[in-house]
């Protein structure tokens, strides 16, 4: 992963907004517009987010997608958005669009037979409570947790659910506030690669995240478009750019907007 310094001036991207005849937003949801919250189906997006984000799709010829580790599915009734943008569930596995048609990615039935048997396995542990099944993956949250039951959770998940990675080619992987383990049939970044093949190349992109996952994304969007870490500490990262939410990232809306000449 990239140490170097990243950059402050974004003033030649948002020069490429302002010139440009289209543009797309993708963002991560929980941590990058939304805070995380101990009730996963209590977290709303940060106050002024949704109205923003409305401007920016009715007012500045903007594509918005939404890429979250989240189930496609759970996200529109939190957002509180007028239109639904297109969105990715499951770190990419799920694609919901607007027009609610949906595409899930492949699932080979050696994976799907090893998440039905961690998920037998977190339940007789006494995980069932935290665990949270989706398309390709299951998730253990602990966020809200004291530390050293954290640790706890964490030492059982991984003796629990390693040998099971191992065995069947799946990733066993931590999110900030949980551990996962998930197929290798999708990730954020190829979700992102998906999308920019899908875009011409002079239209400006910038992708929001927060969280390990989120790096995927940041090194498939490459040179072609901004990659912002969204986060209240800096750390090591391929993105290009630092912001910390929620100021920095109602000002990067509030900033791509008057750059299109939407509505504010």
């Amino acid at each position: 992963m990239c140490t170097a310094a990243v950059q402050s001036d974004t003033s030649f991207f948002f020069d490429q907004l302002r010139g440009a005849a289209s543009r797309l937003l993708l963002l991560d949801y929980d941590g990058t517009i939304a805070p995380f919250t101990k009730n996963r189906r209590q977290a709303v997006p940060y106050p002024s987010v949704p109205e923003l984000l409305d401007s920016i799709t009715s007012t500045c010829r903007t594509r918005l997608v939404l890429i979250s580790g989240r189930s496609a599915r759970e996200i529109p009734p939190l957002l509180g958005l007028a239109v639904r943008p297109e969105i990715w569930g499951a770190h990419g596995m799920e694609r919901l669009y607007p027009d609610d048609r949906y595409e899930l990615a492949f699932i080979s039935p050696e994976a799907s037979h090893t998440l039905v048997q961690a998920e037998l396995m977190l339940e007789e542990g006494g995980l069932g409570e935290l665990s949270e099944r989706k398309p390709g993956a299951i998730a253990i949250h602990w966020r809200g947790l004291k530390h050293d039951h954290v640790e706890e959770i964490r030492t059982q998940c991984y003796r629990l659910l390693a040998p099971l990675a191992c065995h069947s080619n799946l990733l066993l992987t931590e999110f900030d506030g949980g551990v996962e383990l998930k197929t290798r049939s999708a990730c954020k970044g190829d979700a992102v690669s998906t999308l920019l093949a899908e875009t011409p190349t002079d239209v400006p992109v910038a992708y929001l995240g927060d969280d390990i996952t989120d790096e995927d994304a940041f090194r498939a969007i490459g040179g072609r478009g901004l990659s912002v870490l969204v986060r209240q500490s800096f750390r090591s990262t391929n993105a290009q750019l630092w912001l910390r939410p929620p100021g920095d990232v109602v000002q990067f809306l509030n900033d791509w907007i008057r750059a299109c000449g939407g509505d504010v």
